[in-house]
């Protein structure tokens, strides 16, 4: 097991596109047993509508009924990867809450699958789905490999994040001051900036140039904004 990871952690996370990070990711779904690879990214960032980022090499024609019919919405995967990092194989029993869903993926020639989670400190959710037009994934077989694909999920969201982050979610990486973090923390507990200047015993002008200065760091319109911003991107 060892070995294999540090076999395949490079290729990973040194990709230098996401084209060829999801290369590298297809080809080991594919050692792994798997036809089809797909995996997709939810920003945490804006909260009324998250940027969602999916990568699959899916059948065309699966990937084209299941935007038309917003599948992602009804999707069993992709609710339970909301609610739990567990691993969850595809079944009768899991799809059961939506069991048209189901018959229109088996009908596309995806038969059997795995899926699992993932939640970084970011507050980005990533999942990643592996599928194939085979009958069913044995307990056998998973025991087999489970290690792997749950290792798997881990590193490939390492690697899209960091490919992604800059593009999407800038202020993820964005360097906050001790002094200006500090600050947000009181004002997302309530203080003013006048209390929050008898409490860090500062003026009321620096507050507010620390605050000023948050808003430029995390592209956002007012303090809410920015302290909402900044706890969700686990910065506070």
């Amino acid at each position: 097991m060892v070995e294999w990871q540090e076999q395949q952690i490079q290729s990973i996370l040194g990709a230098p596109s996401v084209p060829a990070l999801f290369t590298t990711l297809s080809g080991l779904a594919k050692q792994l047993g798997f036809d089809y690879c797909a995996y997709g990214m939810r920003l945490p960032w804006p909260v009324a509508q998250p940027k969602v980022i999916m990568l699959n090499n899916y059948p065309s024609s699966w990937q084209q009924r299941y935007t038309q019919q917003e599948y992602v919405k009804v999707d069993p995967t992709v609710s339970h990867g909301k609610r739990s990092t567990l691993p969850l194989v595809w079944s009768d029993k899991s799809f059961a809450s939506c069991p048209s869903f189901w018959e229109d993926a088996r009908s596309h020639g995806l038969h059997a699958g795995w899926a699992q989670s993932c939640h970084d400190a970011k507050g980005i959710g990533g999942l990643l789905n592996l599928s194939r037009s085979d009958e069913s994934v044995s307990s056998k077989e998973l025991r087999g490999i489970a290690l792997k694909l749950s290792w798997l999920v881990d590193v490939a969201h390492e690697g899209l994040s960091q490919l992604l982050l800059e593009k999407y979610l800038p202020e993820a990486v964005t360097q906050l001051t001790a002094r200006e973090i500090e600050v947000l923390r009181w004002t997302a507990d309530g203080k003013t900036s006048g209390e929050i200047s008898r409490i860090m015993g500062i003026s009321d002008r620096t507050v507010n140039f620390h605050i000023s200065n948050t808003l430029k760091k995390l592209n956002a319109t007012n303090k809410t904004a920015a302290t909402i911003k900044a706890a969700m991107l686990g910065i506070l």
